[in-house]
């Protein structure tokens, strides 16, 4: 067989392999998520955690620049030449493919976390009412600690740096209750590319081939500690974004800093907002005004930051992130996000938040 099929029918192997195993989430969980992954990921934040900077953005600007003249070098050999062509780029997308799964994306495959926390998927509207008026109080309660005063904003005071190393501390406490959310050797950057990310519409992505959490820079600070905590779950092998959102919330409401608590709790009370709009619009203008204004001041200055930055850019790579999670275990794409609150209704319906 000549070389250059190799890496090609190696593509080939490799996806019917992973159709295989994602029928197999026990082994993926064992073998992988708690086996291969936990040496892999914690030997990458060895190495690179402690550098400043984000490597893993300046080996995708460099990629970015290879693909850009090697497309500009090889323009005029594509009719003559496709069938060549067509196999190095195959061959290339061979060696990515492997890498992103070898290193991360097999935890797409790991068994769902509702399953391994016991916790109901289900809930009805009065649960989700309820659980809504409960979290209401928790965030007007932290709002009023942190302003004294229900009609102001919640301004975190906190560099950047500082809430990178202060975001360790909630998952301490949460890994005694939750021993499989551990999380060790911290790799915490902002991202070098904040600014494309911010008109992507993103607030930070994991690199899954250096385990660099990055975060976008240039979010409202009264947010920033629910990334970091939501970017740090995807580190420790949670590749569900309701997951992740689910981890990073018990993460920060555990945190004995209240801004990272107000973090959560204004960001989860949004997301089950947004549900009781969808099923009880009059329950929604009923609820509205029981929150503090100041809490509402910063869903403004939220809505504010990203429009400042709407574009068709954003709708694109939302389309294009939609299809993404969709082709990866989460059926419900970008709607995914939104499922925690599912998540969140049933493991606190016992318990207090």
């Amino acid at each position: 067989m000549k070389r250059k099929y190799i890496l090609p029918l190696f593509l080939v192997f490799q996806i019917i392999f992973i159709k295989i195993l994602a029928v197999f989430p026990e082994v993926v969980e064992h073998y992988y998520s708690n086996g291969l992954y936990v040496f892999t990921s914690r030997m990458e934040r060895f190495v690179l955690g402690q550098i400043p900077f984000s490597i893993g953005d300046i080996l995708y600007g460099i990629l970015i620049i290879y693909l850009l003249i090697t497309v500009w070098n090889t323009r005029k050999t594509w009719r003559k030449q496709w069938k060549n062509n067509v196999l190095k780029v195959l061959s290339g997308f061979s060696i990515f493919y492997f890498l992103f799964h070898f290193l991360w994306a097999l935890n797409y495959y790991r068994l769902p976390l509702f399953e391994k926390m016991y916790i109901k998927r289900d809930y009805t509207d009065a649960d989700l009412f309820a659980f809504t008026e409960k979290l209401i109080i928790k965030t007007n309660e932290v709002q009023f600690q942190i302003t004294h005063n229900k009609n102001q904003k919640v301004t975190n005071p906190y560099s950047q740096d500082s809430v990178f190393k202060m975001s360790q501390n909630g998952y301490a406490i949460l890994t005694k209750i939750h021993p499989f959310f551990n999380y060790e050797i911290p790799s915490r950057k902002k991202s070098l590319f904040s600014l494309p990310l911010t008109y992507m519409g993103f607030g930070g992505y994991l690199n899954p081939f250096t385990n660099e959490c990055q975060v976008n820079y240039k979010l409202p600070m009264y947010g920033f500690p629910l990334v970091i905590c939501h970017e740090m779950a995807h580190q420790i092998g949670y590749a569900s974004e309701s997951e992740c959102n689910f981890i990073g919330f018990m993460a920060c409401i555990k945190n004995d800093d209240l801004y990272f608590r107000y973090a959560a709790y204004s960001s989860a009370l949004r997301y089950c907002f947004e549900n009781v709009i969808i099923k009880d619009e009059g329950k929604f203008k009923a609820l509205k005004p029981t929150i503090n204004l100041g809490i509402l001041e910063n869903y403004k200055e939220s809505d504010i930051f990203w429009k400042r930055y709407d574009t068709f850019i954003d709708k694109g790579f939302h389309a294009f992130y939609d299809q993404y999670l969709k082709a990866n275990q989460q059926k419900d794409g970008l709607e995914s996000y939104s499922k925690f609150v599912d998540l969140l209704i049933n493991y606190y319906q016992q318990k207090e938040l």
